[in-house]
């Protein structure tokens, strides 16, 4: 337990902080992170508002900020409260992940909680929890069970976060309908949310100046911030509403045109946390495990029917119109035959899995206006995809199918049918599926961003948990790290993916997208986002389109953006032959540890990841359209031994658009003295594995720099 919180004088002079900052009432209670660098002080305003700041090291990063609610047909929680109650505590404690970037994960936080209530009728409370751990913090309202307060109906919930600079961030359009869009780079005060459009998204709905989370920042101090939100269940997504004018940043639910409200709960009944990650370097927001944290202990206990894996599929393919997922075209690419071919290659490449887009009936329909409810089923198969004996050949060749339900955003369709959908994969062995929702969600004035749709996912999830089956889900809800309570949700799509390469009109991913992401969306959890593409340049299928990095950064992909599964997304006709390919027979997909060795937002990352239960290292770097020298430091490697590192680099001509496929492959020695220079070329990257020495390679092999 740490000391009881007491009402404490503070003092600007005393805790140093910026002119800007706006006074504290003489009556505060504070909590701080166990280092003691990151405080949080709670206070009640003149007007009695539950209100909050928050200090790094002294200086205010969250100026005052005020907390409260509007609802339905009842008067909001705003001021007139009164402090009732309030308790500390101090949790350190360590878990472990089922898989995940690290085996072991800490637990360390200070904790206050504050009840508050009104002064008059009808009297209605709730109370604040704090939770403050040295890399950020999250804070939640818990609504107890009262008699003025039976039912909330969410109108707004208006928690406030006053910025303190004008800071540089990254950020995209706070859609409440999906999260397929490019990042921005600009100033706080510069970010018009509503104004971006992307006419390749398949539905879109922007009606406030709001970003989607995580939002990342960096201030002038050199700071690095980035919110989000943690454990969200039974609620609606939160997007973050900006005063470009004030730098104030104000939660803004996703809403539902059909029910007229942002959310309804029953008391009691708490909020997810909403967070912040504070970190004095780049690669300290991707090494927190904040928002994993922040969710409750695993819920299903042994999970072990499910195996992180590598995977290939009969997708990319589609997206460049070499086939399609329905039958009628003529091109239909679920056949028997095709997914046998996968298989074969798969067996032979050390690939654990066939993902199977298109076999089951219902595709020649799925995009239809207005009828898409009933299009699908999810246990018919078309018939040319004999789904038993493909089955029965990939467990022969020990090949894992995952399944795949698209749902073509009708999501009471497959609520009717998720029994007998998942009944089938437990009988036929299948233990992960791939989910889809394409298209505007079915009833309309449904968001897939929404309170109905996030109970939808959570149905999903929790079903397919009955039935031992993992979930990948494409235009999901977002990351919120529940993946520690359900293990059983073990990616999702959620950004703008390797597809828009394939079919967007205005030339795909631009090559500072990945290193945004690192530091933006794979902060929510792991991404499905498909790498592993040799042929750049599409060619025959696309060929005025193109994969916008060398092909050495497709590979260090593998190592950077985070997921137990992992797809070989090419053609296997472009991997046979290529010696870059070993790198991807080779690389693992569940990791003992993950370290950030260097990193700028929207610049470059390097990251390098043990496997778990081997000591083998792999480490991955990318970069943007700039050609940079990394200098990395192998230090993280068992000392006292040697390792054979395999570098697979751009070559000496390499460019993302000029020369996407030059590579070169190198081994030699190393070990935990070695400190190497990576040399990534525009668009570029590095790819390396690092495994023990055998005799016969210490014999045969220089050591770096010799």
């Amino acid at each position: 337990m740490i000391g009881k919180p007491n009402f404490i004088l503070f003092t600007l002079a005393v805790l140093g902080f910026a002119a800007c900052q706006s006074p504290v009432p003489e009556q505060s209670l504070d909590v701080s992170s166990p280092s003691g660098k990151l405080k949080v002080q709670s206070f009640l305003t003149t007007e009695g508002q539950p209100a909050y700041l928050i200090t790094y090291d002294g200086k205010a990063v969250i100026d005052t900020s005020t907390l409260g609610f509007e609802f339905q047909d009842a008067t909001p929680l705003a001021g007139g409260m009164e402090l009732v109650e309030q308790a500390t505590s101090s949790t350190n404690e360590t878990w472990e992940m089922p898989w995940g970037e690290q085996r072991e994960v800490v637990n360390h936080y200070n904790e206050l909680s504050a009840t508050f209530r009104e002064t008059a009728a009808p009297e209605r409370s709730y109370r604040i929890v704090f939770r403050v751990y040295d890399d950020g913090l999250g804070f939640r309202y818990e609504f107890p069970e009262q008699p003025n307060l039976k039912e909330a109906v969410i109108m707004d919930e208006n928690t406030q976060f006053q910025l303190t600079g004008d800071h540089q961030c990254w950020w995209q359009p706070g859609d409440w309908d999906i999260y397929e869009h490019l990042y921005n780079t600009t100033k706080v005060s510069e970010i018009d949310a509503t104004s971006k459009g992307d006419p390749n998204l398949a539905q879109s709905y922007i009606p406030e100046n709001a970003v989607n989370t995580p939002f990342t920042l960096k201030t002038a101090d050199g700071l690095y911030l980035s919110f989000h939100e943690a454990a969200l269940y039974d609620y609606s997504d939160m997007t973050l509403k900006v005063d470009p004018a004030t730098l104030l940043l104000q939660s803004e639910l996703v809403g539902s045109a059909r029910l007229g409200y942002k959310t309804k709960r029953k008391a009691p009944f708490h909020t997810p946390w909403r967070t912040l990650q504070i970190s004095e370097n780049a690669g300290g927001l991707i090494e927190s495990r904040l928002i994993v944290n922040l969710n409750e202990p695993n819920q299903l206990g042994d999970v072990s029917w499910f195996k992180p894996t590598k995977y290939v599929g009969i997708w990319w393919e589609m997206h460049l119109d070499k086939s399609t997922w329905d039958m009628a075209s003529g091109r239909h690419g679920a056949t028997t035959e095709n997914a046998k071919r996968f298989i074969d290659f798969a067996a032979d490449n050390n690939i654990g899995g066939l993902l199977v887009e298109g076999w089951n009936t219902g595709w020649e329909h799925w995009r239809d206006p207005g009828s898409r409810e009933g299009v699908f089923d999810f246990v018919t198969p078309y018939p040319d995809y004999d789904l038993q004996e493909v089955v029965r050949y990939a467990k022969e060749k020990g090949v894992e199918i995952i399944m795949h339900h698209e749902t073509s955003a009708a999501p009471r369709t497959y609520e009717a049918q998720l029994d007998t959908a998942f009944a089938l994969m437990k009988k036929l062995g299948i233990h992960s599926v791939k989910t889809g929702y394409v298209g505007k969600i079915i009833p309309e004035g449904e968001y897939h961003h929404g309170q109905w749709m996030v109970n939808h996912y959570q149905k999903v999830l929790e079903t397919a948990a009955r039935f031992e089956v993992a979930v990948d889900a494409h235009e999901p809800i977002k990351d919120t790290g529940i993946r520690r309570t359900w293990p059983n949700f073990i990616s999702r799509e959620g950004l703008r993916g390797q597809e828009f390469n394939a079919w967007s009109a205005d030339g795909g991913n631009p090559p500072e997208h990945l290193p945004i992401i690192a530091f933006t969306r794979m902060l929510a959890g792991p991404i499905d986002f498909t790498p592993g593409i040799f042929n750049i340049k599409l060619d025959p299928y696309k060929p005025n389109n193109q994969v916008n990095t060398t092909l050495a950064q497709q590979l260090a992909l593998y190592v950077v953006i985070y997921s137990p599964v992992q797809m070989a997304a090419d053609l296997p006709e472009f991997y046979e032959g290529n010696p870059a390919m070993q790198f991807i027979r080779d690389v693992g997909v569940d990791w003992e540890t993950s370290k950030v060795l260097n990193g700028e937002v929207g610049d470059f990352v390097t990251i390098a990841r043990q496997e778990r239960g081997a000591d083998k290292w792999f480490l991955g770097s990318i970069t943007d359209e700039n050609a940079r020298t990394l200098p990395v430091k192998l230090d993280f490697l068992s000392a006292g031994k040697k390792y054979t590192a395999t570098l697979y680099a751009d070559g000496p001509t390499a460019h993302w658009n000029d020369n996407p496929i030059n590579f070169t492959i190198q081994k030699f020695l190393v070990d935990s003295s070695t400190e190497m220079e990576l040399r990534l070329a525009p668009g570029g990257g590095a790819a390396i594995s690092l495994i023990p020495a055998t005799e016969e390679e210490m014999q045969e092999l220089k050591g770096y720099g010799e």
